[in-house]
């Protein structure tokens, strides 16, 4: 297991007793950085509530929504339909086991196909969002409609999370995201978090331009033994890659 903390001491316990016994393909490496955004966020007065499309059992969703403020709400978002109809179920019970109270969290029985672009922010208890992960159905067309979801209620100073990116399974959610960045020039990829293994894909943390600054640097030195120090050079801009082994390639 790799040897890595968010700083937040609810997130941490849940990480090093209880993530991995919740099922789903998250990555710990992953949850450990987001959630020390989350708990970077506090610090600078960012509020607003958290939103997982795609939230199955509860892995990722139950780190996300300990970091959370009193008085914000985490809104996990599926079908809650595969495997099985108890799928919801299991959810609530991850929850009550991570010491989550059902007081700081909601859930939506439904597709996210459904709600108009800004369809989102009446489901929120803040009306923003300072944190949203989409891990939804994995298509081009449907990761571009929960992009514009996320992106009408998030802070100005807020993130998106993408998950399954440069995935071998999903090629084609990657130009979904770059479509994304084209049609909101204000909007630029903070940091590409590598993956673990082929299940344990790469996330891409995204966030307004002008808001780069909050994070960037701050990961970069957090993350200092992570830091994959040639970047990720993404729409002609040197992005920050934190890896699990940052190492360049050997020539033989």
């Amino acid at each position: 297991m790799i040897d890595i903390v968010s700083g937040h001491a609810a997130i941490d316990r849940y990480l090093a007793d209880g993530y991995s016994r919740v099922r789903g393909m998250s990555s710990r490496f992953a949850a450990a950085i987001c959630g020390h955004v989350i708990r970077r966020q506090t610090g600078l007065g960012i509020g607003g509530d958290m939103v997982e499309i795609g939230a199955f059992e509860g892995r990722f969703f139950i780190a996300m929504a300990l970091g959370l403020a009193p008085g914000e709400r985490a809104l996990g978002i599926d079908l809650f339909i595969w495997p099985d109809d108890g799928v919801h179920g299991r959810l609530l019970a991850n929850c009550a086991a991570a010491g989550l109270p059902r007081e700081r969290f909601e859930t939506w029985k439904g597709d996210t196909r459904t709600l108009p672009p800004d369809g989102l922010r009446s489901k929120l208890r803040i009306e923003q969002a300072r944190f949203v992960h989409i891990d939804g159905e994995h298509s081009r067309e449907c990761l571009s409609h929960d992009l514009e979801l996320a992106h009408h209620v998030l802070h100005p100073s807020g993130v998106i999370a993408v998950d399954d990116m440069l995935h071998p399974g999903y090629p084609a959610l990657v130009v979904a995201v770059l479509d994304y960045l084209k049609r909101h020039s204000d909007m630029a990829v903070a940091c590409i978090i590598d993956r673990e293994d082929i299940s344990a894909a790469a996330k891409f943390l995204l966030c307004r331009a002008d808001a780069v600054a909050l994070y960037e640097q701050d990961l970069m030195t957090s993350f200092a033994r992570f830091h994959y120090i040639a970047g990720g050079d993404l729409n002609d801009r040197l992005t920050l890659v934190l890896t699990p082994e940052p190492k360049l390639a050997d020539i033989r």
